[in-house]
């Protein structure tokens, strides 16, 4: 496969929502765009693993999580919902242990609505924002939301000519359910650069995602087009 069709392969979750995809040919086709499982460490310590599926659908597209960690004792889940306009369908959130904690976002006329639930069986709380449908989820501990977050950042940019493109720096607007805030987030092409993962040198394409809190530093395979590492501070996030 060339690296354009890889491209545009990977890319086909973002896309479709910029509205320059279609399933006319095959109505009931599902791509795997994504696949795989990320280590999470914290000073070089392994902590955690995020697994994730990202599937493209011709009515959704659908992006799974589960984070667990290394002890056993903490398990999230998460899955995110866009309809083929790009917009937020639904995402979810939940504890598996040791808590049963549940966060629903869904979009409500002009607002997007979270609904917190502490126990279950107990009432949820509604947290109303004044977002559009478009803004992007960025919840804490999944970093296939980054990924996801980069290729919409690439479509926009590159128009599926990642080869011929320096795309500029551009703000989006996100939502962390888990905090229960929004925030605007900068993103930042950097170039190529060389560097040691699993022990082998890579040349990966690097990326700073900038919030008003944090800085996240990714880097990005350029062939396949996949997240390879991410970090912030002492949090290190490297795809197995």
């Amino acid at each position: 496969m060339s690296r354009k069709a890889k491209f545009v392969h990977l890319l086909t979750f973002s896309i479709l929502a910029l509205g320059s995809v279609t399933f006319a040919k095959n109505p009931e086709k599902t791509i795997a765009v994504d696949a795989g499982s990320f280590g999470i460490f914290v000073n070089g310590q392994r902590i955690a693993t995020e697994t994730f599926n990202i599937q493209q659908k011709p009515d959704v597209s659908i992006a799974t999580s589960e984070v667990k960690a290394a002890d056993g004792k903490n398990t999230q889940r998460s899955e995110l919902q866009l309809s083929p306009a790009g917009d937020l369908r639904r995402y979810e959130w939940k504890e598996i242990a040791p808590g049963k904690a549940q966060a629903i976002v869904e979009p409500s006329e002009d607002f997007l609505i979270e609904r917190i639930t502490t126990e279950p069986g107990t009432k949820p709380q509604e947290k109303p924002f004044i977002l559009p449908q478009s803004t992007l989820i960025l919840d804490d501990y999944f970093f296939s939301h980054r990924e996801i977050l980069l290729w919409r950042y690439l479509a926009q940019a590159c128009n599926n000519n990642l080869a011929n493109c320096r795309p500029q720096k551009t703000q989006f607007g996100v939502l962390i359910p888990r905090q229960q805030m929004s925030a605007p987030l900068t993103v930042e092409y950097l170039g190529s650069e060389s560097i040691p993962v699993a022990g082998q040198q890579r040349t990966l394409n690097r990326f700073k995602l900038t919030s008003e809190d944090s800085v996240w530093n990714v880097w990005m395979d350029p062939e396949s087009m996949k997240v390879i590492r991410i970090v912030t501070g002492t949090i290190e996030a490297v795809r197995d």
